[in-house]
């Protein structure tokens, strides 16, 4: 033992200790929690798949309720190339010859979902920490059920937004449940595939959006618009039976001091048939991770994501979310739109549409394995350097006058769909789940959600008027907008993202607390436990110096 301890923690105020006044409990803790963490470190995914199976199960049935989110959301898009739902909540343009929704009322019906979404997340920030993850999506899956009927009998537009807006709340709160879930349940080898597994769920929802509204879209009479609206009950229903038997995070029974409850959510996440797993030493390293994160001062509120050393984790969660919309992802929500706009046939372009999502899902699948080798920063600037070539290329597609421009628009446009859900996509959800803290894990998705979901609201407006016929109607040439966000997009990835691959969540909390530097996280050497002695849990000089080597 060293007379001089190393220097982790990064507060100034004075020595105290990390647990309670019982040295010997203390140390019996630290012990457990180390050996914990080294072999969670050390797991390997098939190890992981073995003693995890249930957590993979359950995590999966949760992230599911997004596939609802994906479908809509795409099935908005692709319906405003549809001739039946047009006539039904747009109006009839002389000069264009034909019946179109206008540009403001389809920022009305996108923006609608989305506020609701903002109203949504806000609650369920709230309503998780205090119920918990499973009584939360249990009560928006009936929610769910209940507002689907408004979207299903609409009689015009306007009530159509109303019902945008209503089912937009069960969203939101699905969208900051599912990730700060999935990241709980299982040890680090498995979050990456959970975590990514949410963006999976949204391609499937958008494919079948876009092999609903094929298949309807040549029906002359309500149902063209009706079915794709119905086939939204055929998910809460089966999720909210499975779900009902669902353990909580054993993460939140911690945070709310259940050590019992904790130790029983984690064996029933857990095979009982592995010889090497301890439920208590995990526990202890949850235990130390929560006393750690509260030693650097970190509450429960939505104050303290912006205090301290959360600043720097909220902006940079934040951050992420923001750059999905400003990333040019959002030309894939109305691709069938956008061909239509840009000369392609209805039909063909909703072909184009279920081989756009195939696509997607094939590249989130190929992202796993990606994840497991490169860093997720490493993944995240190079998808958006790939997307901003191929959005200057479909630009400049747009200044062709053959014929066939308009498929190399569409096949570029695959493309760029294969590589947003190969690289950024599946990646944001991974790094916005292991760069909050875990006390403010779900306040802090609901912030960086929040503030995508408005950033969407300015990003849907700008698209509509942009590709409709009836106001700017750009055409391809909206690719060069997004082109340019796209760059901005990537420099602040450059400088501000940190590579958190392979980290507990005990390390990335002393990384934020040294003020590392975004480019220098990987090759920065952290041992959370090695300001304690090995016979003797000693008190802690707080005096940190952020320049010091973790070590």
């Amino acid at each position: 033992m060293t007379s001089e301890k190393p220097d982790v923690l990064g507060d100034e105020t004075g020595p105290e200790r990390i647990y309670s006044m019982d040295p010997t409990r203390d140390k019996m803790l630290i012990s457990e929690a180390k050996h914990a963490t080294n072999a969670e470190q050390h797991m390997t995914l098939l190890e992981a798949i073995r003693l995890y199976p249930k957590a993979i199960g359950w995590s999966v049935l949760l992230s599911s309720t997004l596939i609802m989110e994906g479908y809509d959301l795409a099935l908005l898009g692709n319906l405003y190339a549809s001739p039946v739902f047009n006539q039904k909540f747009g109006t009839y343009s002389e000069e264009k010859g034909k019946w179109a929704v206008s540009a403001a009322w389809q920022s009305g019906l996108s923006n609608g979902a989305r506020a609701g979404e903002i109203l949504g997340l806000i609650l369920a920030g709230w309503v998780s920490d205090r119920y918990g993850y499973k009584m939360t999506t249990i009560a928006s899956l009936i929610l769910m059920i209940m507002f689907i009927f408004v979207l299903f009998f609409a009689p015009n537009v306007q009530v159509l937004v109303v019902g945008e807006v209503l089912c937009g709340v069960p969203w939101g709160a699905f969208q900051s449940v599912t990730p700060a879930y999935a990241s709980e349940v299982a040890p680090i080898v498995l979050r990456p595939y959970l975590t990514t597994f949410i963006n999976m769920c949204w391609v499937i929802g958008q494919f079948f959006a876009a092999a609903v509204n094929k298949g309807s879209v040549d029906r002359s009479d309500e149902w063209a618009y009706r079915i794709p609206f119905g086939v939204q009950w055929v998910w809460p229903i089966p999720i909210l039976a499975g779900l009902i038997f669902a353990p909580e995070s054993p993460w939140w029974h911690i945070r709310h001091g259940n050590q019992e409850a904790a130790r029983a959510s984690l064996l029933r996440l857990t095979s009982r048939n592995d010889p090497t797993f301890n439920a208590d030493e995990t526990i202890a390293m949850i235990e130390h991770t929560n006393e750690l994160e509260k030693r650097m001062k970190q509450g429960l509120t939505y104050r303290d994501c912006f205090r301290g050393i959360d600043l720097r984790r909220t902006e940079i969660v934040v951050g992420v979310w923001l750059v999905q919309t400003l990333g040019g992802q959002n030309i894939m929500g109305y691709f069938a739109y956008f061909l239509t706009q840009a000369g392609m046939e209805q039909s063909n372009s909703f072909s184009l549409s279920m081989g756009q999502y195939a696509l997607g899902m094939i590249g989130t699948a190929g992202s796993w394995f990606l994840m497991s080798r490169v860093g997720r920063r490493t993944i995240h600037f190079s998808g958006l350097c790939c997307q901003l070539l191929i959005l200057i290329i479909v630009g400049s597609l747009s200044f062709s006058s053959e014929n066939g421009s308009v498929w190399a628009i569409g096949a570029m446009l695959i493309v760029f769909t294969f590589v947003y859900d190969f690289t950024v996509g599946p990646v944001t959800y991974s790094l916005i789940s292991e760069l909050s803290s875990t006390r403010l894990k779900a306040k802090t998705i609901v912030l960086a959600r929040a503030a995508y979901n408005a950033s969407n609201i300015f990003v849907n407006v700008i698209t509509n008027y942009q590709l409709s016929s009836t106001a700017w109607n750009w055409g391809a040439k909206t690719a060069y907008f997004w082109a340019g966000t796209c760059l901005l997009s990537a420099v602040w990835v450059f400088f501000r993202l940190p590579e958190p691959k392979d980290r507990t969540y005990a390390e990335l909390d002393l990384l934020f607390d040294r003020r590392v530097p975004a480019r220098e996280f990987a090759k920065t050497k952290i041992d959370p436990f090695a300001q304690w002695s090995d016979d003797a849990v000693e008190e802690i000089p707080t005096n940190g110096n952020p320049n010091k080597e973790l070590q």
